[in-house]
C-alpha cells in the first residue's frame, strides 16, 4: 500500500514509527505492507519517492526540523506541493495528519477531494474535513468506490468509530455522550483533588496535555469538533459549530467542585451528539455514571443503543503511538475491504 502522508508532526511520526517497527509482524499476521512514497509539511518541506522513502532516515531528518537533511537518492523529488503529489496518482491512500482547522477545514478538505478524484482512499487524523465536509466527502467516496476512514479523529486509537459503525451494526444508536478532551478531564480531576484551576492548567501544560494557548480545549471547541464528527457520521446531521451549544470549564470554580463532591457528584466536560443536535457542557454527573469514574487525561464515550442498552468505551484520547495506531487500523480496514490498487 503506497501512502501519501500530509503532516509529519507527532501523529505522522507515530504512524511512521509503527510502520517501521511492526513491519514484520504486519506482514506475518495481516499480509500487509505499506510504504510512504510522499510526505508534505508546512515547516519541514516535502519529499517524494515513488518506490518508498526510508522511514528511519525520514524520522531522523524530522528530528532536525527539516527534510533538507534527508539523503539524496535517484528519483527523489523535493519541494513538491501536496496538489502536485496527488496529481501524480501513484498513491493508494491519502493520510491526512496535518493540524486541524475547525473554521474552514482548509486546505485539508480540498486535498481530500482531490485525492478522491485521483482514485485514492482516505485515512484521516485531521478532524476538520470530517467535522465540516463529511457529507460531500462520503458521497464522493461512495460514488467512486473508495473508502473514507477517520478512526483517529475521535479518541485517537480507542476504537470509537469502529464500535459505533461496524461492531454495533444493526443497532440503532440513539445518542453518544462522552469525555472527549483529555486536557479538561485532567484539569477537573486535579481540581477535585484540591488544586486550583490555574495550577491544574499550568500542570497540564507542563505535562504536554495542554497547548500554550489552551482555549481550544478549555473552552470546549476541540470536543465540539468531535461532536460534529459523531453527529455527521452516526446521525446523518449536517451541523456546523454555530449549531452547537458549546461551553467549557473556565467558569468552574473550586467551590463548584466542592458542592458537587458534597452532593455525591463529579464535574466532567460532557460532549453529546444525538439526532436532535449536539452540545459540549461542564456537567455534574452522579458517581454511579460510568463516565464519572474516568479520571486524568483518559477519554470515554457512552453509546445509547436500542438492542444493547448503554455501552461505555474507555481509553486514550490522544498520544503519538495511540493516534498512529488508529490510522494503522484504518489502513488495515482499507486493505481488507478494498485492497491496494
Amino acid at each position: 500500500m503506497k501512502l501519501l502522508l500530509i503532516g509529519f508532526g507527532v501523529v505522522g511520526q507515530g504512524l511512521a514509527e509503527i510502520l517501521r517497527d511492526k513491519a514484520a509482524e504486519l506482514k506475518r499476521e495481516h499480509n500487509f505492507a505499506a510504504e510512504i512514497i510522499g510526505v508534505a509539511t508546512a515547516r519541514k518541506g516535502s519529499l517524494y519517492l515513488p518506490n518508498g522513502l526510508d522511514i528511519t532516515a525520514l524520522l531522523r531528518a524530522a528530528e532536525g526540523g527539516s527534510f533538507a537533511d534527508f539523503p539524496d537518492q535517484p528519483g527523489l523529488r523535493r519541494g513538491m506541493t501536496v496538489a502536485e503529489m496527488i496529481a501524480l496518482g501513484e498513491a493508494d491512500v491519502l493520510v491526512e495528519a496535518s493540524p486541524t482547522n475547525l473554521e474552514t477545514a482548509q486546505p485539508a478538505l480540498d486535498y481530500c477531494h482531490q485525492a478522491l478524484e485521483a482514485g485514492m482512499h482516505l485515512a484521516l487524523a485531521n478532524k476538520g474535513p470530517v467535522a465540516l465536509g463529511y457529507a460531500g466527502l462520503q458521497a464522493k467516496a461512495r460514488a467512486k468506490g473508495l473508502l473514507m476512514r477517520y478512526e483517529a479523529t475521535v479518541m485517537a486509537g480507542t476504537p470509537t468509530m469502529h464500535l459505533a459503525e461496524d461492531a454495533l451494526a444493526g443497532c440503532e444508536i440513539r445518542s453518544a455522550r462522552g469525555i472527549l478532551n483529555g486536557t479538561t478531564n485532567y484539569i477537573l480531576t486535579q481540581m477535585e483533588s484540591g488544586m486550583s484551576y490555574h495550577d491544574a492548567l499550568m500542570q497540564a501544560q507542563a505535562l504536554g496535555y495542554a497547548e500554550t494557548d489552551p482555549a481550544g480545549d478549555v473552552e470546549g471547541w476541540d470536543a465540539a469538533g468531535k461532536v460534529l464528527i459523531l453527529a455527521n457520521a452516526l446521525f446523518g446531521s449536517e451541523l456546523a459549530l454555530a449549531d452547537l451549544d458549546v461551553s467549557g470549564i473556565t467558569n468552574i470554580s473550586a467551590a463548584d467542585i466542592a458542592d458537587a463532591k458534597a452532593a455525591g457528584q463529579r464535574y466532567k466536560l460532557i460532549a453529546r451528539a444525538a439526532p436532535d443536535g449536539g452540545q459540549v457542557r461542564a456537567t455534574r454527573l452522579p458517581l454511579d455514571d460510568p463516565l464519572a469514574s474516568v479520571g486524568g487525561s483518559t477519554n470515554a464515550i457512552t453509546l445509547e443503543t436500542d438492542l444493547m442498552g448503554d455501552i461505555t468505551l474507555i481509553g486514550a484520547g490522544a498520544g503519538k503511538l495511540e493516534t498512529g495506531a488508529a490510522i494503522l487500523s484504518d489502513l488495515l480496514a482499507i486493505e481488507r475491504q478494498a485492497g491496494a490498487k
